[in-house]
């Protein structure tokens, strides 16, 4: 569980960073999974999925931004899900019984890997309760400046949800507008290959290109209190893919 300064720390902030959750034997099988996955994948893809699955600005040379629903499809990833300290940490914050409604594979490739412009979660999520979701984001490799880290504005999720907007070729690309920053300074929080950054739904967070010759691999697992409910999602969750977790 987090030690009263981890915990200090989120409740001020909006995010803490643990090390070293999972062995370099984990991350490497979760590296052969989303492998082995990731060519499946592109064996089927249809010219529809190109638009929201692979890197935009890439030319014939693009490569997969993402991959949806790991918890659902993948054993390895449930396991993960499913980590004695992980779960122990996520229930710690927002209270016993979760499940992982939506989950996520970030590839961000090297020298390619985009931007993902700043956001909170739970925009996208419309919780009834804003404290009963939890942003789970495990560093498959290392996280750092050069490849595309996470950045937060520390302290944001003690402030509600701000209408988000989107570019007009990318509807699904909600981001929050300059104007409405409400003067948060965006913060990089570097994390070790096998560690983990825990967001609350409201932290303001954003991501840099991967400028660097390194990969910078990441899986995103957003859990949920098996008390609360999704009332006004941006976005269609499946509830058939939900994963309860306790």
């Amino acid at each position: 569980m987090l030690n009263s300064e981890q915990l200090n720390t989120f409740r001020q902030t909006g995010h803490v960073t643990v090390p070293s959750v999972f062995s370099a034997a984990d991350v490497r099988a979760a590296v052969a999974d989303i492998e082995t996955w990731s060519d499946e994948f592109l064996a089927r893809i249809s010219d529809e999925q190109k638009d929201w699955f692979l890197e935009k600005g890439m030319g014939a040379n693009a490569q997969l931004r993402k991959l949806d629903n790991p918890v659902f499809h993948r054993e390895w990833f449930q396991r993960m899900a499913k980590h004695a300290r992980l779960v122990e940490i996520v229930e710690q914050i927002v209270g016993p019984g979760v499940s992982v409604f939506f989950s996520q594979v970030f590839m961000k490739p090297p020298e390619g890997g985009g931007p993902k412009p700043v956001h909170q979660d739970n925009f996208y999520f419309g919780p009834d309760d804003p404290d009963a979701t939890l942003t789970v984001w495990i560093a498959i490799d290392d996280a750092t400046v050069e490849n595309g880290c996470l950045y937060y504005g520390d302290g944001s999720h003690q402030h509600s949800v701000i209408d988000h907007v989107a570019p007009p070729d990318e509807p699904f690309n909600l981001q929050v507008s300059a104007d409405q920053m409400n003067g948060f300074t965006m913060t990089p929080a570097a994390v070790p290959s096998g560690g983990i950054s825990f967001h609350h739904g409201n932290t303001l967070h954003q991501s840099s290109a991967n400028t660097s010759p390194r990969p910078r691999r990441a899986v995103a697992m957003h859990y949920l209190r098996n008390d609360a409910r999704l009332v006004s999602p941006t976005l269609a969750y499946d509830d058939a893919m939900n994963v309860r977790i306790t």
